[in-house]
């Protein structure tokens, strides 16, 4: 270990003592317990170890997974400080001071999460479709029309993830992509930046691309529900209405990354008529499963809302199939990039525990929107939800911050009104959600480009930040000045 990691892991180490052994109204939360400071300490201990990266990512967050369990779950604290009551849950009347632990089995069961599943499912087409050939034909053929011209080509990528990510899961839609462009950026001198900036391309375009429609990431629902409810804001937004406002929002978003992505990292070449994917599918069944495969799961993953079938769900498919056929053996199993999905678990593992504990909800009911301004309520809230969602699940990001600001929303809708309302309230969380990109841990996206080995965290970092505060700053400009939908 070098002196520099030795050092940052001692700060690591000392920031969370520090904040374990504070006292608890230094924080300015009200009604903070002591199983919320401790999650406290644990989160800022994470987000320093996963910023600096002394040690690996994974195995940060295999540590926050034991953290949590020993120091705020029920396995420690039902023979610590709790009993159980006759119904077999937490009694926490003999000192509510110590607030709610978090189910061990809650934590435990991130590893199993269905995100994890649709990652495994797609690190086995992956492995299939690279053993296969398959991964090279579709590249041949995906990057014909955009030419060989470098920057066309990252353009190309940058469009058709977008475009695919409208309709179906961003995750999905990165781990095809990926698939795609790996024999692409393996060909590409190492030396160059070129490759950093494919890399980086399949999730940025992933997480703006999302924004286009409102089930393109599962933050527009959030929204979207709550301004159709017929019983609460009854807007009437549909389908169509959302793709003209967003569709034009996300195709500028994408244009200024891929020129910031050009102008971080230069190709080398600015031709890219040396790179050549080789191989071709072969004609027996195997291949021929691989490749109907394939199709299916896509399409699967593409008609989720007509088939009702969870993209979740679909991920398994392809392992079940290419295991009994044989496509899909036991050293294959091995290539499997498990240190990606310990990673997202410990990711997982922190939502959860902000949401268990009640800390998130504690935090955000801290913060006096009431004495804002309309305008800053609007962006501060986005900020907020943006720096949150940095390191948690957008999802549940979305799902904790919307129902809050939409009772702040109706509350001051009158001040509201000049700057588009409650949608322009709401749709901008949602719109925040989908910019927080800055670390692996932040979107499925993110956690699979990196996995792939081609891109540094502190490369994803520079870019996320920049193409996130960019994004948010047209993102709401626009959205303030159409006043809504």
């Amino acid at each position: 270990m070098t002196r520099s990691n030795f050092i940052k892991i001692v700060i690591s180490i000392l920031i969370f003592f520090v904040i374990w052994f504070l006292p608890s109204d230094s924080f300015g939360i009200d009604g903070l317990t002591l199983i919320e400071q401790r999650l406290i300490a644990i989160f800022a201990f994470a987000a320093f170890m996963w910023i600096t990266e002394p040690i690996p990512i994974w195995t940060t967050s295999v540590l926050i997974l034991v953290l949590m369990l020993l120091t705020t779950s029920t396995s420690m604290f039902n023979v610590m400080n709790y009993v159980l009551d006759a119904e077999g849950k937490i009694d926490t009347s003999i000192d509510p001071s110590f607030g709610t632990p978090i189910k061990f089995k809650n934590i435990m069961a991130t590893f199993a999460d269905p995100i994890i599943m649709l990652f495994m499912g797609g690190f086995v087409l992956a492995i299939a479709a690279s053993k296969y050939k398959l991964d090279a034909v579709i590249a041949k053929t995906i990057l014909k029309p955009f030419g060989t011209k470098s920057e066309n080509v990252l353009l190309g990528f940058i469009t058709v993830t977008a475009l695919c990510s409208m309709f179906m899961s961003n995750t999905a839609t990165a781990a095809m992509m990926l698939t795609i462009l790996t024999p692409i950026l393996a060909k590409m001198p190492p030396e160059g930046k070129g490759r950093i900036a494919l890399a980086l391309s399949i999730p940025i375009a992933a997480n703006i691309g999302g924004i286009g429609t409102p089930i393109g990431t599962p933050p527009n629902a959030v929204a979207i529900g709550y301004l159709n409810d017929p019983e609460g804001l009854d807007l009437g937004i549909t389908f169509c209405d959302w793709m003209l406002v967003m569709v034009p929002v996300a195709i500028i978003i994408l244009l200024i990354a891929w020129r910031v992505l050009l102008l971080l990292f230069p190709f080398k070449k600015k031709i890219i008529d040396d790179i050549t994917i080789e191989g071709e599918m072969k004609n027996d069944l195997k291949s021929k499963i691989v490749w109907i495969t394939f199709v299916v799961t896509i399409l699967l993953w593409v008609s989720e809302k007509l088939t009702s079938i969870n993209a979740n769900v679909v991920a398994l498919i392809p392992f079940a199939v290419f295991s009994v056929t044989g496509i899909f053996t036991k050293d294959d199993l091995k290539q499997i990039d498990w240190d990606v999905l310990w990673l997202v678990a410990g990711g997982f593992a922190l939502g959860v525990g902000l949401d268990d504990t009640g800390l998130a909800k504690h935090m955000v009911d801290s913060i006096p929107f009431n004495t804002w301004s309309p305008l800053l309520v609007i962006i501060g809230s986005g900020i907020l939800c943006c720096v949150m969602s940095t390191f948690m699940s957008n999802s549940a990001t979305a799902a904790l911050l919307i129902p809050i600001l939409a009772v702040v929303g109706k509350g001051m809708e009158s001040q509201l009104a000049d700057y588009g309302g409650i949608s322009t309230l709401l749709i901008g969380l949602a719109l925040s959600a989908s910019f927080a990109m800055a670390l692996p841990i932040s979107t499925p996206p993110n956690a699979l480009a990196y996995a792939k080995g081609f891109i540094k965290q502190k490369d994803m970092a520079l870019v996320g930040i920049v193409v996130g505060v960019i994004a948010l700053i047209v993102g709401y400009v626009v959205l303030i000045s159409i006043k809504g939908f």
